[in-house]
């Protein structure tokens, strides 16, 4: 069974959930109704990622009752004006078919447009309309997280970075704890490229008797991380989410987060400066 955290409202965040990029029509559907039924109750999407229609017939077809899921999704770049950000919530619960979102974020700041504070407001003013449940940012570093508490004084519930072993964002992780806001890991297994095959997590995982994902995963949790791996099999699924029965040591996740990078991420996307239309 998965365990919940209680974010800075009150209300509980699943700490794993299941990433949907890029999970599209029918094969999409049929990924995430095993996912459900597997056991997963955070759905990650975004507009972006042109699958909220499929996240909502999922969700009809699973069978799962509506009250035991978290439904996230994101405000894209090009919608930051205020009346924009609002008629694009709404868009977002049309294509997926609730009544609410459990969690709205605004996928990246944008500094350089620089209109992120009027997006935040207007996520406060849906969350107050009763549209949104939690809202929360992504990709968003502590000076924007400072700047939109001051402007609206309102604390995002979660703020979703990249995080993984190569760049497991100490910093930040700090920030967000002082603040109370949950930190959620995107790409939380490093995109399943060469770090689940470094030796200090696969020797961890045959001294457990786990596979080199369990590990990491088990890393992000036991950080206070809440990742969002994604998966197509069924197999895999069960796999990523049979992660609450063990736990790393303090010399393993030492070891684990001693990988990190000068500069780990996985692209070049630096929320500095990047630019999400």
């Amino acid at each position: 069974m998965i365990a919940n955290h209680v974010l800075n409202d009150g209300h509980q965040l699943p700490a794993l959930g299941f990433g949907t990029y890029p999970v599209r029509g029918r094969d999409g559907v049929e990924s995430l109704v095993s996912a459900l039924r597997t056991g997963y109750r955070l759905i990650d999407s975004a507009v972006n990622y042109e699958n909220e229609g499929t996240v909502g017939e999922a969700i009809r077809r699973a069978g799962v009752p509506r009250e035991q899921l978290v439904v996230t999704s994101k405000l894209p770049g090009r919608h930051h004006a205020y009346a924009s950000a609002t008629t694009c919530v709404y868009e977002s619960l049309y294509r997926l078919g609730l009544e609410s979102i459990d969690l709205y974020l605004i996928h990246w700041p944008n500094p350089l447009t620089d209109r992120y504070v009027e997006a935040w407001q207007a996520l406060v003013d849906l969350q107050r309309a009763g549209v949104l449940r939690s809202i929360g940012t992504s990709n968003f570093l502590p000076e924007h997280l400072d700047r939109i508490i001051a402007v609206t004084g309102v604390t995002p519930a979660v703020n979703q970075v990249e995080l993984h072993p190569y760049f497991p964002q100490a910093e930040q992780r700090e920030v967000h704890e002082r603040l109370g806001i949950r930190t959620e890991s995107w790409g939380p297994l490093g995109q399943a490229g060469s770090l689940l095959q470094e030796p200090v997590i696969t020797g961890i995982a045959g001294e457990l008797g786990r596979t080199p994902a369990q590990v990491v995963l088990r890393w992000h949790l036991q950080l206070g991380s809440v990742p969002l791996p994604k998966a197509s099999s069924a197999a895999r699924q069960a796999e990523n989410l049979a992660v609450f029965d063990f736990e790393l040591d303090e010399a393993q996740v030492a070891a684990i987060t001693a990988l990190r990078r000068t500069d780990g991420r996985l692209g070049d996307a630096d929320p500095a400066t990047h630019e999400e239309y």
